[in-house]
């Protein structure tokens, strides 16, 4: 063949096949970078770009369509909304050091997708702490345009990491881009391999092994500029065509060819209409992407089949890019449905938290249906994101809000409690010390009176609520127990009782006492009390009883001249020293002492007032007779004062 008729078959068949390209391309145009994007679940297409979309759209300009396939289908692999949330959770300084440990990677092309999420979340919470920053300045008096924010020491190490990262993908294009140029000579020559073999007359056999070898070659050569891409194919294509025409080869062998390369485009048109069964829209698209690359790699099928086949490929490819627009435009349906239930519950999680809740009854009702509500959130679906972070962000500041005010509630509960259980603590020390008394009367009435001072108090903590009242409980039923058994057998016990004050009083009587005066008033004290001992006897016998005792008392002091003050005195230190040792015992003498240094700082104010008194009398006999009423008062109030005193000594030195 001559050469103006193989450039003018060139030509006309390059036409051809450009145009069976553009064919075959259509629906690939359909699902350009946007369509790869937004099936990766990476960037929704808007005129308002991320970082992200900037940076994978400068990539994209610089990839051809299988290139930016093969780049789209490595980042929608790493990246999805679960991993942008786990980046989201990280703090930033963790992110940071993400980052530093990611750029050590010596394969740049890896990382691309995770440095990109790595800065959007740090870019997002950069933004975020600004923001909280300002608000405060503002909140304290600031002016926005006196605002300044502090020097970040994060955002130097993020900038010398990112730079890093930004040398490397440098160095990575440069080479990528010297590796293309070698992959374009590389196929350049190729090409005039496969032109000197049409013009070859060598054997059939050497010229197709020949052949085969460069198609091998080809296929294995990588990425060429994006420029020189249509121009190669359509030239290979058109050389591979032409090589079949002038070599004529065996019609069986390109039948046999032909028919291999149909039955692989039938395999691929059953794949995909299995596609239609996926549940997954994304997928199923990312593999419908793949089929249609595996669907140019396949060689030219027998003529008649191609319209045929093609139309089903491309048929079934439409059925599923409409499945994805109506699965896309329900998916917004539902997402507006979501915007509108997450308003509700922030709106009821907001009621929830301005609430004034005083019991604690009405926090546990409120929790729970506070835990509700954030049951219900979690099952509602994703909204778009801008707006579900919105949404997130009100919810969480509402539920935060109520669990602030209930820890704040509940600290304060706490600490009443404590108090509470202090004071119920008093209460059971004061019963205890005073459950074995068999001063019924007095006793009764102090118990009731505890009784009454435990209802008054508020509750305690859980834990110790039932070992504070049953311990407070034990000491009023002993009490009461004892003094049931005591009245139940009380006819005897008096009985008993008044027998024993007879034999003492018989005791005090005929009792033959020494010289030394200090060892009798021991024995004396010693008769008083062992009859304070005693417990109560018959009312009939009570104050003849005590009067025969107190004679005969008395008639062992007038025998044994004992002083007056300490006569008056003995009755009153055996009682105290009686009690010295019991509990309650420093309360009583307390409110003794007390009650006897008003009565003496009384009785001297009294004894002022009578010498004043007796001044203005005049010199009669009833003056005088007047006159010695009061001296006589006054005598025995001087006389009163010092047996006061000398209790008032005595309740000063017990212990």
């Amino acid at each position: 063949m001559e050469n103006n008729d193989l450039q003018n078959l060139e030509l006309s068949d390059s036409i051809k096949i450009n145009q069976d390209m553009k064919n075959e391309n259509v629906e690939m145009s359909e699902s350009t970078t946007d369509q790869y994007m937004q099936d990766a679940g990476i960037i929704e297409i808007s005129t308002d770009t991320s970082t992200l979309e900037s940076e994978l759209q400068t990539e994209l300009t610089e990839k051809s369509l299988a290139e930016t396939k093969q780049f789209v289908e490595k980042i929608a692999q790493t990246h999805n909304p679960e991993t942008e949330q786990e980046y989201n959770l990280l703090s930033r300084e963790q992110l940071v050091a993400m980052l530093e440990e990611t750029v050590n990677a010596e394969d740049v092309s890896s990382i691309r997708a995770k440095v990109a999420m790595i800065k959007i979340s740090l870019l997002k919470k950069e933004k975020e702490e600004k923001d909280i920053q300002l608000n405060n300045f503002l909140a304290n008096g600031g002016k926005k345009e006196d605002y300044q924010a502090a020097p970040d020491p994060l955002n130097e190490r993020f900038n010398a990491a990112f730079n890093i990262y930004k040398e490397k993908k440098s160095r990575f294009n440069e080479e990528l881009e010297r590796q293309k140029q070698e992959n374009l000579v590389h196929k350049l020559q190729i090409l005039d391999d496969i032109k000197h073999l049409i013009e070859s007359e060598e054997e059939l056999k050497k010229t197709y092994d020949a052949f085969k070898s460069l198609q091998e070659r080809w296929k294995e050569i990588g990425l060429v500029p994006k420029t020189e891409i249509n121009n190669l194919w359509q030239n290979y294509n058109f050389l591979v065509e032409k090589f079949f025409d002038k070599v004529k080869i065996n019609k069986e062998l390109k039948d046999l060819d032909l028919k291999k390369n149909l039955e692989a485009e039938i395999e691929l048109c059953e794949k995909t209409e299995e596609l239609l069964l996926e549940t997954s829209i994304t997928k199923s698209f990312r593999q419908l992407q793949k089929y249609h690359k595996m669907w140019r790699e396949i060689g030219p099928v027998p003529q008649d089949k191609k319209d045929e086949i093609w139309s089903r490929f491309r048929n079934t490819t439409e059925k599923l890019n409409e499945r994805r627009r109506e699965y896309y435009d329900n998916l917004s349906i539902e997402q507006e449905k979501n915007i509108e239930t997450k308003q509700a519950l922030c709106e009821k999680a907001e009621q929830i938290a301005e609430l004034v809740i005083d019991t604690t009854k009405e926090w546990q009702g409120q929790t729970t249906i506070l835990n509700d509500l954030l049951n219900a959130w979690k099952t509602i679906g994703a909204a778009p994101k801008k707006q579900n972070d919105e949404l997130w962000i009100r919810f969480k500041t509402a539920i935060d809000l109520f669990f602030n005010n209930k820890k704040e509630f509940f600290g304060k509960l706490k600490n009443e409690q404590v108090n509470n259980y202090n004071e119920k603590l008093n209460l059971c020390i004061q019963a205890e010390a005073i459950k074995t008394s068999n001063e019924w009367k007095r006793t009764t009435e102090d118990f009731i009176r505890l009784q009454q001072e435990w209802k008054k108090i508020g509750p305690v903590p859980k834990k110790y609520s039932d070992k504070i009242w049953n311990r407070f409980r034990a000491a009023c039923d002993e009490f009461f127990n004892n003094r049931s058994s005591y009245f139940s057998n009380i006819d005897s016990i008096e009985e008993e009782n008044l027998k024993l004050k007879n034999e003492l009083i018989q005791q005090v009587k005929g009792y033959q006492f020494g010289e030394d005066n200090n060892e009798n008033l021991k024995i004396i004290k010693d008769f008083q009390r062992k009859w304070m001992e005693i417990g109560h006897v018959p009312i009939k016998f009570k104050n003849d009883l005590h009067i025969e005792f107190r004679e005969a008392i008395n008639a062992n002091l007038d025998k044994l001249k004992i002083s007056p003050v300490e006569k008056n005195t003995i009755g009153f230190k055996s009682k105290f020293e009686a009690i010295a040792h019991t509990p309650g015992a420093n309360q009583a003498i307390s409110k003794e002492k007390s009650f006897i240094i008003t009565k003496i700082n009384s009785m001297k104010n009294d004894i002022k007032l009578w010498e004043n008194n007796i001044g203005f009398f005049a010199n009669s006999k009833n003056a005088n007779l007047l006159k010695e009423e009061f001296l006589k008062k006054i005598e025995n109030a001087k006389e009163d004062i010092k047996v006061l005193e000398e209790k008032l000594k005595f309740l000063q030195e017990v212990k």
